[in-house]
């Protein structure tokens, strides 16, 4: 029988992605590994591999097709002898279609419940299980009842591997229907979205103007950093750091370090200095989770990279356990293929805490924008010459760097936020202390 071959979710937020490139054409065969085609994310392009074989009878989304869901028929996949002359339409649509019907609301005893009943009800009939041909034909050699098997496939299709490895004579476990849990009506919420396009448009009638589309980053960093300004509590906190000492270890270093291809840059230490902070002030190294925080021992540190078009935030993962140098070199290596866009989503996804360093374009400071579930970033301004009063109380001159906190205040209230920041700059100020 056909199998459909569905848009992956290649990353937990992904809802929709562009098609970017087939490598297959219809009537190619089909193979378990072989890259199918490839997808474009809101943050990278990525291969996508088929996890069963047969022969591509109908590609049903065009290559360069942008906003295509997560879980749309993309292709079917045939077995050996079958025709793709009567695919005329995107297979699914019907069982969508009774899907719809099925999870409309009863008149009770409400929704949650009508769309719940159905869910068991495929385990009893065999021919809703979902499975690629080549299982089927491997499960009936085996005399293996497929409903009894739990598949590893996207959206659990039973693939080769799962009756390869499944006893034969195996049953399915009893299924039961949970009772549904009462839910608290939640309130209507508006985020404001400002005019329309139409009267945008309108407003600059007769003027020239050249109308840009917006790629699958652009619409993502929109939508989530609307939604954080508007959902997120954020409050600020300032501080200056004295980097004279900062400026001298650093030179001394990479002058030992010279020999060894390292450079070290002023971003390596505010890492360092902020992954160690996160462990001086533990209870600030947490994250927002709707209904509870999430408390971290390790500091993964997120750091924005510019890349034409938008950004990414790579994360560093156990950062206060490495070293200068294994920081510099491993955010040097994230940064290049942020730009190439050739990240993998696990290792722009997750940290608890980011950092934002407009320093070398000569800011001197600004308020950054927390990215959820981040309860914190930290902008980061220019080192700028300052006339500053000395301990001795003498005018002297010194390298300032301006930063600023943005808190998340679920998370962090104002004293453990004025902590963490005062953690930052004693780390910063007191450079050889990182190394302790």
């Amino acid at each position: 029988m056909p199998t459909e071959i569905l848009m992956p979710a290649l990353s937990p937020t992904m809802e929709e992605g562009t098609l970017a490139k087939w490598h297959v054409k219809e009537g190619d065969k089909v193979s378990s590994g072989d890259i199918l085609a490839e997808i474009e994310t809101d943050k990278a392009t990525m291969e996508f591999e088929a996890v069963d074989e047969g022969i591509m009878g109908k590609i049903m989304i065009a290559e360069g097709t942008e906003g295509v869901k997560v879980n749309d028929v993309i292709a079917v996949l045939l077995e050996e002898g079958e025709s793709a002359g009567g695919i005329s339409k995107v297979p699914g649509q019907a069982r969508d279609a009774s899907a719809k019907k099925a999870d409309a609301p009863a008149p009770a005893p409400g929704p949650r419940a009508a769309a719940a009943a159905p869910a068991v009800a495929p385990a009893k009939d065999s021919s809703r299980v979902f499975a690629s041909p080549l299982a089927r034909r491997i499960a009936a050699e085996k005399g293996l009842d497929l409903a009894g098997v739990s598949g590893s496939g996207p959206h659990g299709r039973i693939v080769k591997a799962d009756v390869q490895t499944a006893k034969a004579g195996a049953t399915p476990a009893p299924t039961t229907a949970a009772a549904p849990k009462a839910e608290a009506p939640k309130a209507a919420t508006t985020m404001a979205t400002g005019p329309s396009t139409d009267a945008v448009i309108k407003m600059y009638d007769g003027r020239p103007y050249t109308e840009v589309k917006l790629d699958g980053m652009r619409k993502t960093i929109a939508a989530r950093l609307t939604e954080a300004k508007q959902s997120v509590p954020h409050f600020y906190l300032r501080r200056d750091i004295n980097l004279d000492a900062l400026m001298a270890f650093r030179g001394q270093l990479n002058a030992q370090l010279e020999g060894r291809g390292v450079k070290l840059s002023v971003n390596d230490f505010i890492i360092k200095a902020c992954a160690l902070a996160l462990q001086q002030v533990p209870d600030a190294n947490a994250v927002w989770a709707g209904d509870r925080t999430l408390k971290f021992a390790k500091s993964d540190v997120a750091v924005a990279v510019a890349i034409e078009g938008g950004l990414f935030t790579p994360v560093l993962r156990d950062a206060e356990m490495k070293s200068l140098s294994a920081l510099s070199a491993e955010m040097k290596d994230l940064a290049t293929r942020a730009r190439d866009r050739k990240l993998a989503p696990q290792e722009y996804q997750g940290g608890s805490f980011a950092i934002s360093n407009l320093g070398m374009f000569g800011i001197d400071n600004f308020d950054a924008i927390i990215n959820p579930p981040h309860a914190a970033i930290l902008a980061v301004g220019a080192g700028v010459k300052k006339p500053i009063v000395g301990k001795d109380g003498a005018l002297a001159v010194a390298t300032i760097m301006s930063v600023t906190l943005s808190v998340d205040h679920r998370v962090i209230d104002g004293a453990l936020g004025a902590n963490l920041l005062a953690a930052i700059k004693d780390n910063l100020e007191n450079p050889l202390t990182m190394l302790a």
